[in-house]
């Protein structure tokens, strides 16, 4: 099958493209810079320059396509209908990839016991109800347009990343902080809690949507979840810091990790992946996030 990707250069991308490579399929990638390309063509992905809001660009390349996989920004509603477009009355697969996040609370470091499955309603907070309303409105219902539109929803992924970014956002930011401090820090008492995913796992949830996954559904992708504050125990012992972690408050959180990040890592996101182990046999296999800090 001939893969459309944007997002490709990323940390997730990079991982689901090789996956799809090794699988057998050919993937395109969108790429800004020629650099960018020529990091593509060395991993295996034909490139294609652009950005997001190169139109004319992005609907030429999915239309092209047999598929189409957006693993870049999950809030640029223009391409999301662009892609729409070009797959509409075609029958193929358009994955579209949110984030837990979306379902994140303001919790200062605070534990919250709601936990989510795709049919749990809820409001998103202020600055993600853009990228709420892009799924909703525009990806989901292009199943009507004769597309097998899809949306997954993963969470906080740990793991290195095979392609041409090796990092993902939350542990590495707290790993690198702490090698800053010599300290691990958290929000406010870390009781706040995430769900988890190893990278390998996520991006074989990519895969099995693309062979499995019917027309206008969702699924969370989660293999477990751990409190931010033993998170950052984890993290102490590893860099070998002992047991007492920092507590900061949320303007100190800002101050060191920026606005958006703080909020994150003082917030919950709990989901549960019933649903995707279910429908598409998605099995995860890799470590836990705790035996890989422990590595």
């Amino acid at each position: 099958m001939h893969v459309f990707m944007t997002g490709v250069t990323g940390y997730i991308g990079g991982a689901v493209a090789l996956k799809l490579l090794a699988a057998g399929h050919t993937v395109t990638g969108l790429a800004r810079t020629a650099e960018k390309g020529d990091g593509l063509t060395r991993l295996g992905v034909i490139p294609v320059l652009g950005t997001l809001d190169d139109i004319e660009t992005i609907g030429d390349a999915a239309g092209a396509a047999e598929a189409v996989i957006n693993l870049a920004s999950t809030n640029h509603p223009v391409s999301a209908r662009t892609i729409v477009a070009a797959l509409a009355g075609s029958g193929k697969p358009y994955i579209h990839t949110s984030g837990s996040s979306i379902v994140a609370d303001n919790a200062g470091g605070e534990r919250n016991d709601n936990v989510y499955s795709e049919d749990t309603p809820f409001m998103p907070l202020a600055d993600r109800a853009g990228w709420f309303a892009v799924e909703r409105q525009i990806v989901l219902p292009a199943a009507q347009q004769g597309v097998r539109s899809v949306v997954l929803t993963p969470c906080m992924i740990y793991g290195d990343g095979p392609g041409l970014n090796r990092d993902s956002l939350q542990v590495p930011l707290m790993i690198r902080t702490a090698r800053q401090w010599g300290v691990a820090g958290h929000v406010g008492a870390g009781r706040n809690i995430w769900s988890n995913v190893h990278l390998s796992d996520c991006a074989d949830a990519y895969l099995l949507a693309l062979e499995r996954a019917p027309a206008g559904s969702l699924f969370y992708i989660e293999a477990g979840e751990a409190a931010l504050g033993d998170i950052a125990a984890a993290i102490n012992r590893k860099l070998g810091f002992g047991n007492a972690t920092k507590s900061l408050s949320l303007p100190e959180a800002m101050r060191a990790w920026g606005p958006n990040m703080a909020l994150s890592l003082g917030s919950n996101s709990r989901i549960r992946a019933d649903k995707a182990r279910a429908m598409l046999g998605w099995t995860p296999k890799g470590p836990s996030l705790f035996d890989v800090l422990a590595s």
